[in-house]
C-alpha cells in the first residue's frame, strides 16, 4: 500500500538542502575480494570529498535498510526468499546449469548478508527520495545506489535490488506521476527500463556503449516502450572509443529535447562511471572532465524542468582508485552545488592513505584528467564540423549516425521533429 500522498510536486515550490546519503553499511556490499564491484571505491570517494572540504558543514543523511514490502514494489516475493537463503547454501559459485535466480554466477557470486547488504542500497536511494518528497531536501546523492541490471526476480550484472527502479515506483505513490531517468552507464539501464516499459509516467533515457559490443546486449534506438508507454523508453547507442565531446554532443542532441518533451517533476541519475577510457570492463573514452560535464547537464535539466528535484545515485565503475573516487566526488559536488578546480592537487593525506592500500597505483596528480568538454553542438543530419581531420570526421559520422537514429525512432513519440536541431 501506498504511503500518504505529498502535495503534487507539480505546484509545491522546493525550498530544501542539497543531501548527501551514507552509510558505512554500504561497504558490506562486497561480492569477493577480485570481484571488479569492490567497495573500497566508495570508501575513497567519501574519504577524497571530506578531504578536499567538500563535505564540510554537510550532515550526511543516514539511510535505513528498504523493507521486504518496500523490495517487493519491483521484486517477486520468490526472489526476496532466495536471495535471504542464498549463504546458507554455501559462498561457492556453482555450475551454469544450477544457477537460481541470477545467483552464485561468475559476475554474481553469492556473499555473506547479501540482503542486508543489498537492501541498505536500496533504502539508500528510497532515503533520497523520500527527502526530496518531503521538501527537505531538493538535491540529493547516493552513490552507493544505481544497480540498475536486477530484474524482478534475477540478479544480473553484480546488482541483486534495483534501488532507482524502487525508489521512482515508491516516488510514483507519493505525489509524482512524471519522472525522468537519465542513465550514464556505459552498460545499458537495462532493468529499469523492463521495470517501466509499459509505463507512460516514467521516461528512461539511457546512453550507453553500443550493445553490439557490450554486455547486456540490450539498448538499441529501436527500443522505445509499449504500448500506451510507447515513446518513453529512449536508447542511445555509442561504438567505443566515444570520447568526452563527441558523448557530449549525443547527450545534447537528444537528452535536453526528450526531457524538455517530457517536462518531469522530478529527474533521477544514474551515474555510472564506467564509460571513462581506463575502465576494464567497458570500451567507451571519457575523462573526468567529461563525465563531471554529464552530471552538471543533468542537474541544470532539474533545475530548468524539475524546480531543481534530483535525485543522482552511482552505479558502475571499475577504476576503482584512479578514477571512481574523483569521478563520484565531483558528482557528489553538483548535488552540493559546489565548484572543484579540475587543477587541483589530490590531498596529500588521501595519496598516502592510498599508497597504503596499493602501492603500485600511479596516482593522478590532480582532480581533473585535462579533457576537452567544449563539445560541437548537433546542427542536423548531414551536419559538418569546421577543421577537423579525416578520422575525426569518421568518428563523427558514427556518432551522428547513432543521433539521428535515436532521433527518428523516438522524437515523433513525443512530439518532436527528429531532423531539427532545435527540438
Amino acid at each position: 500500500m501506498a504511503e500518504q500522498a505529498m502535495q503534487s510536486p507539480s505546484t509545491s515550490s522546493v525550498v530544501g538542502d542539497d543531501i548527501v546519503v551514507w552509510s558505512a553499511d554500504y561497504l558490506a556490499y562486497r561480492w569477493s575480494d577480485d570481484h571488479p564491484m569492490n567497495p573500497t571505491r566508495l570508501d575513497l570517494t567519501m574519504s577524497l570529498a571530506t578531504q578536499i572540504g567538500l563535505l564540510d558543514g554537510v550532515e550526511l543523511v543516514e539511510p535505513t535498510a528498504a523493507s521486504d514490502v518496500e523490495l517487493l514494489r519491483i521484486h517477486t516475493p520468490a526472489y526476496i526468499e532466495a536471495v535471504k537463503r542464498a549463504p546458507e547454501k554455501g559462498l561457492a559459485i556453482v555450475h551454469p546449469d544450477d544457477v537460481e535466480h541470477g545467483l552464485g554466477s561468475e559476475d554474481n557470486p553469492v556473499f555473506r548478508h547479501m540482503h542486508e547488504a543489498s537492501a541498505m542500497l536500496t533504502g539508500g536511494s528510497l532515503t533520497a527520495a523520500r527527502e526530496i518528497a518531503s521538501g527537505r531536501a531538493r538535491r540529493a546523492v547516493s552513490i552507493g545506489g544505481g544497480m540498475h541490471h536486477a530484474m524482478p526476480d534475477w540478479a544480473s550484472g553484480f546488482c541483486v535490488y534495483n534501488d532507482a527502479a524502487v525508489a521512482i515506483s515508491w516516488l510514483l505513490d507519493n505525489g509524482f506521476d512524471r519522472i525522468a531517468y537519465i542513465d550514464v552507464d556505459a552498460h545499458h539501464g537495462d532493468g529499469v527500463q523492463q521495470a517501466f516499459i509499459d509505463d507512460p509516467r516514467v521516461l528512461t533515457v539511457s546512453l550507453h556503449q553500443h550493445p553490439a559490443t557490450l554486455w547486456p546486449n540490450t539498448g538499441w534506438s529501436s527500443e522505445v516502450g509499449n504500448g500506451p508507454a510507447e515513446g518513453s523508453a529512449i536508447n542511445i547507442p555509442l561504438l567505443p572509443g566515444t570520447g568526452d565531446r563527441l558523448w557530449l554532443r549525443a547527450f545534447h542532441a537528444i537528452v535536453p529535447g526528450a526531457i524538455g518533451a517530457f517536462h518531469p517533476q522530478i529527474i533521477v541519475s544514474q551515474c555510472g562511471v564506467d564509460s571513462h577510457r581506463e575502465d576494464p570492463l567497458a570500451d567507451l573514452a571519457l575523462t573526468v572532465d567529461g563525465q563531471n560535464a554529464a552530471f552538471l547537464a543533468m542537474r541544470d535539466l532539474a533545475d530548468t524542468y524539475a524546480e531543481g528535484r534530483w535525485l543522482a545515485v552511482g552505479g558502475g565503475g571499475y577504476g576503482l582508485v584512479r578514477v571512481v573516487p574523483r569521478a563520484w566526488t565531483y558528482l557528489i559536488a553538483a548535488a552540493l552545488g559546489r565548484d572543484i578546480d579540475p587543477l587541483s592537487p589530490l590531498p596529500d593525506t588521501w595519496r598516502d592513505r592510498v599508497r597504503q592500500m596499493a602501492p603500485s597505483i600511479d596516482l593522478p596528480q590532480s582532480m581533473g584528467d585535462g579533457g576537452d568538454v567544449d563539445f560541437p553542438a548537433w546542427d542536423g543530419p548531414g551536419g559538418a564540423v569546421q577543421g577537423s581531420s579525416e578520422a575525426a570526421d569518421r568518428a563523427l559520422e558514427r556518432v551522428d549516425s547513432a543521433i539521428i537514429a535515436t532521433r527518428r525512432a523516438s522524437f515523433p513519440l513525443l512530439g518532436l521533429d527528429p531532423e531539427d536541431p532545435r527540438d
